[in-house]
């Protein structure tokens, strides 16, 4: 069953919520993902859970979460702050493991660097208890399809 997410999306900007953009795509509601617009920047949140704890000793969660949850955040800020309606794809996505993600919730922010016509740049920085501290980082190369496609 395949959703069509244009009347979502458009709703959701309508709204200012972006709440059904996360609640329509299943991973981003697998891996506990919520988000609240800030103006035109998407706060992103990683509710903790131990089920995302990849080292039980440290303890720590594990990196491909944190990643999957980076790639999420920029998605999500693209199709917040584009007139597309279609999902970027993913093209390239490269990760900076900077400290510990430890056992709390994770925040996480995107900025669209630059913005072609086919294709999006995007950084994303995932934080804990201090925005200042990032746990991790992304620059990722998006995709995008045109509105009118």
């Amino acid at each position: 069953m395949t959703v069509e997410l244009g009347p979502i999306i458009r709703a959701a900007r309508e709204a200012n919520d972006p709440t059904p953009i996360v609640e329509a795509i299943p991973y981003a509601r697998f891996l506990g993902i919520s988000a609240r617009a800030e103006e035109a920047v998407l706060l992103t949140t990683l509710a903790f859970s131990e089920g995302n704890i990849g080292n039980p000793a440290v303890p720590a969660i594990h990196g491909g979460v944190v990643g999957a949850f980076l790639e999420n955040t920029a998605i999500l800020q693209l199709l917040w702050a584009l007139e597309t309606v279609h999902v970027p794809k993913t093209i390239t996505i490269t990760l900076d493991y900077l400290r510990t993600a430890g056992p709390a919730e994770t925040y996480a922010r995107a900025t669209v660097t630059k913005l072609g016509s086919r294709v999006a740049n995007v950084r994303a920085f995932a934080w804990q208890a201090d925005e200042s501290k990032p746990v991790a980082g992304a620059n990722a190369n998006f995709l995008v399809t045109p509105p009118d496609e």
